[in-house]
């Protein structure tokens, strides 16, 4: 077993940092594979997470060096789906459940892996709780190496780390939505800022609610903003997903 050094280290606990401390879950995802660039050997690789309304499948990707042909495409043909959704995390080569030989001659090879000139791949399949929540595929272009046990190795140590902010992001999205007087005093908001979430939600425009407060609208944007940071949301569309309209 290779040992790794104290430089790879350091990466791997600013990953587990980013984490759980990256607010934006795609943003997150993205420096996650820009970071892994920098402790394990790979060409391409993409973070799909799971599909939520029941079907199997593969949504929402963040890809790294990524062009053409993509895997949910092609999802039913893949030969790993029994792993995949079988609800347990996992890091493992595809070689190791398939021989090379009989996989380039699968369909799935054909329409994935070759239009993109990649050969080798390693799997991490993330789940909690017996329930299948994402999938990164880290990829190696023709002529060169298989992806090593050491490899396996570093990612089984950011399996459970993932699995849990994916896991927390999902439920968090999937739960019931506020109203405006809940978001206010859960989110400790003032007063003022609890009428203009109110005014907000129930489709007024910043003009009209300037004009209804008798405020400038450099103000009410500053109230927004506060709004926002309080929230722990960027803009009026996480506003919406959050609580629900006045009507």
């Amino acid at each position: 077993m290779k040992q790794l050094e104290t430089n790879d280290w350091l990466v791997l606990n600013n990953i587990i940092y980013k984490i759980y401390t990256t607010e934006d879950f795609d943003i997150m995802r993205h420096v996650l594979l820009e970071q892994l660039k920098m402790v394990l050997d790979f060409d391409s690789a993409d973070f799909f997470l799971a599909n939520r309304d029941g079907i199997p499948g593969l949504v929402n990707p963040v890809t790294y060096n990524c062009d053409g042909v993509y895997p949910q495409t092609y999802d039913a043909l893949d030969y790993s789906r029994g792993i995949m959704y079988g609800g347990k995390s996992l890091v493992y080569r595809e070689t190791d459940i398939i021989s090379d030989e009989k996989r380039v001659q699968t369909e799935y090879y054909k329409k994935v892996y070759a239009p993109n000139n990649w050969h080798f791949s390693l799997q991490m399949i993330l789940a909690r709780e017996k329930e299948f929540l994402g999938v990164i595929t880290f990829y190696r272009t023709i002529g060169k190496d298989n992806f090593h046990y050491d490899d396996i190795f570093l990612l089984d140590m950011l399996k459970d780390h993932l699995a849990y902010r994916l896991y927390q992001e999902r439920h968090r999205a999937g739960s019931k939505k506020l109203s405006a007087e809940q978001a206010a005093e859960k989110f400790e908001l003032t007063k003022r800022e609890g009428t203009i979430l109110r005014l907000l939600m129930a489709g007024m425009d910043n003009a009209e609610i300037s004009e209804k407060l008798v405020i400038s609208v450099n103000t009410l944007k500053k109230h927004v903003l506060n709004i926002y940071r309080k929230l722990g949301i960027r803009n009026r569309i996480q506003m919406f997903k959050m609580i629900h309209e006045e009507y």
